[in-house]
């Protein structure tokens, strides 16, 4: 069981060299010779030392530098916020450090510098290796830059994972199955695969208002998503998550503790963080998300909300994430987390569920039937 002072740390790096058509994250665009290297580490540091009272106890277990491209940012200036997070938690044993990079801004001297700065596992993103689809999802590589940055991160890090996307238009099956295979044929070990979805407020979002973006049937992306399973797993990449593959032993510890219900510190403009506070409560905030205002920002300004979380909220939100993976919801780790039993008031649904195969429940664990996840938004509901 995962103990409850376990935390992990996000830092949100919102810069990008280009903002993606696609794109819903808080970014924005600059120029590389722009980005204030040195005074966004100093506010994020800031933020860290603003915060160290509520890491008192807390045992560190794993690091993100998300965005946004964290590969714009210098190197000596992410190890310098690393080494700030080591330094603010009194305990932590063998860390997972990871780095989000575009393989636009991941050339050898990137690479080196953030293997020297202490980053341990890299994240990719691919997208796509098709030339006509990457220009089509508004990304600033080809193919063979994505391909080279990805044997320059193997042969660096001891973890590498990709981003691949599938479900667009005119992709094929086929297609898919060859792009799945080639990513694979790079040695790395661990791809996350999501279907193309259209967020509101993306320049995507306008185009299809107006008529004007071709989109995939959904019946291809459905059946994209079911095909892609049985190629990772021919390849020796087996799914643990929705949209993870994995062979065994590389899934990404930080985002398991994500959807384990994990305490997490955000640090940067428009991060996330989750503090437990004892048994059934815990308070969410999100961060200025302008970068503009969070460089200026101090503690009584920085947070843009907050919520507070009880027992219940905890318990939906446990379900919502650990019924996405393949090992489900530990009922004994949330009842403890959240000091209420998790079937408690569930049992007609959970009963329903079971009965319809949506879920198998043997007492100790909830697991969705991998048959059912493309059902599971609808059995998720039901069971809030």
């Amino acid at each position: 069981m995962r103990a409850p002072s376990d935390t992990s740390v996000y830092v949100h790096f919102p810069f990008c060299a280009r903002k993606c058509p696609y794109c819903d994250f808080a970014t924005r665009a600059i120029a590389p010779a722009e980005v204030p290297h040195v005074a966004y580490a100093d506010a994020v540091l800031r933020e860290l030392d603003d915060r160290t009272a509520s890491l008192e106890g807390r045992r560190l277990v794993s690091v993100f530098f998300g965005g946004g491209t964290p590969s714009l940012w210098e190197p000596r200036e992410v190890g310098r916020v690393l080494r700030g997070i080591l330094g603010a938690f009194g305990e932590h044993g063998e860390l997972e450090i990871s780095a989000e990079c575009n393989p636009s801004s991941f050339d050898d001297a990137r690479a080196d510098g953030l293997r020297e700065a202490g980053i341990g596992r890299i994240s990719l993103g691919v997208q796509s290796l098709d030339d006509g689809r990457l220009k089509f999802l508004g990304r600033l590589h080809d193919s063979s830059l994505a391909l080279a940055a990805l044997r320059r991160a193997v042969a660096r890090f001891p973890r590498v994972s990709g981003d691949l996307m599938f479900g667009m238009p005119g992709q094929t099956l086929a297609a898919l199955a060859a792009e799945i295979a080639r990513i694979a044929d790079t040695g790395i070990e661990h791809v996350s695969a999501y279907s193309l979805t259209v967020e509101p407020g993306t320049v995507f979002s306008e185009l299809a208002r107006a008529g004007r973006l071709p989109l995939a049937p959904e019946e291809d992306t459905a059946s994209m998503f079911v095909d892609a399973e049985r190629v990772f797993e021919g390849l020796g990449l087996s799914r643990y998550e929705v949209s993870n593959y994995a062979r065994p032993g590389a899934e990404a510890r930080h985002n398991q503790h994500y959807w384990r219900g994990g305490a997490y510190l955000g640090l940067g403009a428009a991060a996330v963080g989750c503090l437990d506070h004892g048994v059934g409560s815990a308070r969410r905030y999100r961060n200025q998300p302008e970068a503009s205002a969070y460089l200026e920002s101090t503690a009584d300004v920085r947070e843009e909300t907050t919520e507070d979380l009880d027992a219940q909220t905890l318990i939906r939100e446990a379900l919502m994430l650990g019924l996405r993976t393949r090992e489900g919801v530990d009922v004994a780790e949330v009842t403890a987390r959240s000091g209420v039993p998790v079937h408690r008031g569930r049992e007609p649904a959970i009963a329903r569920a079971v009965e319809r195969g949506h879920l198998l429940d043997d007492g100790r664990s909830l697991v969705v039937p991998r048959d059912r996840w493309l059902m599971l938004d609808g059995i998720v509901a039901d069971l809030f």
